[in-house]
C-alpha cells in the first residue's frame, strides 16, 4: 500500500507520499483525488503537500484540481526508479535492515538529480518513529531536489562518481548557507576527497550538513554510472567516530540496491 512507503512520520513523510504517489500514478497531470488516494491521503493534506510544493515548483498545478511534477523534480529518473525495482518493498526493507544494522541510525536514499542539475533528491528514508521537525530536518533538508552536491557524505559520494569536470565545477561553487560546521569549505580539500572517496568505496561526513550529526555513505552504481547514495545519519554524540561495522552495514545495503538495479561490482 502506498501509504506504507517510507518509514518517516510527520510533514516530510506526508510530502514525501505525495511525491512517490506520482510514481505509482505515472507521467502527466492527476486530480487531487487520484494522488490522495495513491498517498494514502486524505484530500485535505494531500492538497496542503500539493500546494507547500508549488512554492518550490516540486509541483505544479496545471488546473483547478489537477497537479503534475514541476521542472526542478527528477521526473525521469523517478519513473525509471518505477520501472528499476527500487520503488518495491525489497528497497525498504534494505533501507530498514541498515536502520536496524546501525543501532536505529537514520537512513535515507538519495538519487542523482537528471537533466544536468548538480543536485540529489531524496526518494526513501527509514527513521522509525523519528520526527524528522523534532531532529532539526526541514522537510526542505530532506527533499529539495537542487540539494547542493557540494555538501554532506552522500553529495560527495554522488559526486566522487561524476566527471572531473561536474567536480570542479561543484567544487567552485560557494558553499550553501544552511551548511553546517564541518563542511568542506576548500575546493582543493573538497576535490581531494572525492578520490579516497572512490578508492575506499564510502564517504564519512562529520556535521557536515547539520550541526551535531554525523553520517556515513556509500554508492549505488548502475550499469557502471552512479545512481545516487545510501546514507546513513547519527547524532555526533552518539557516533563521534564510525565504527567499522556500521561502514560495513551501509556498503553492504548500497550494494544490495546497486545489485537491485541491475549493475554492481564489488571491485
Amino acid at each position: 500500500m502506498s501509504g506504507q512507503r517510507g518509514s518517516g512520520t510527520g510533514y516530510a513523510d506526508r510530502f514525501m507520499r505525495v511525491q512517490q504517489a506520482f510514481i505509482t500514478l505515472g507521467p502527466g497531470a492527476h486530480r487531487l483525488s487520484a494522488i490522495a488516494k495513491a498517498a494514502d491521503l486524505d484530500d485535505s493534506t494531500a492538497g496542503r503537500m500539493l500546494t507547500a510544493g508549488t512554492y518550490n515548483s516540486t509541483f505544479v498545478r496545471v488546473d483547478r484540481g489537477l497537479y503534475q511534477l514541476g521542472s526542478t523534480v527528477a521526473d525521469l529518473g523517478l519513473h525509471a526508479l518505477a520501472e528499476d525495482k527500487l520503488s518495491g518493498d525489497e528497497a525498504t526493507h534494505v533501507l530498514r535492515g541498515l536502520r536496524e544494522a546501525t543501532d536505529s541510525g537514520l537512513v535515507f536514499l538519495y538519487m542523482r538529480a537528471p537533466f544536468g542539475i548538480a543536485g540529489r533528491q531524496c526518494l526513501d528514508m527509514a527513521v522509525g518513529d523519528s520526527d524528522l521537525v523534532e531532529l532539526g530536518m526541514t522537510p526542505r533538508d530532506v527533499l529539495s531536489v537542487t540539494r547542493s552536491l557540494r555538501t554532506g557524505a552522500s553529495g560527495r559520494t554522488i559526486l566522487a562518481y561524476l566527471p572531473a569536470q561536474i567536480q570542479e565545477r561543484v567544487a567552485a561553487d560557494p558553499v550553501p548557507q544552511e551548511a553546517g560546521p564541518g563542511v568542506i569549505r576548500d575546493a582543493d580539500e573538497l576535490l581531494a576527497s572525492l578520490a579516497d572517496i572512490r578508492d575506499q568505496g564510502y564517504a564519512l561526513g562529520r556535521e557536515e550538513c547539520m550541526a551535531k550529526w554525523n553520517s556515513i555513505a556509500a554508492p549505488v552504481i548502475w550499469d557502471g554510472a552512479i545512481w545516487g547514495a545510501v546514507l546513513m545519519l547519527k547524532p555526533m554524540h552518539v557516533m563521534p567516530e564510525a565504527p567499522q561495522r556500521h561502514i560495513h552495514a551501509t556498503i553492504t545495503a548500497a550494494a544490495r540496491l546497486s545489485r537491485l538495479g541491475g549493475a554492481w561490482s564489488a571491485d
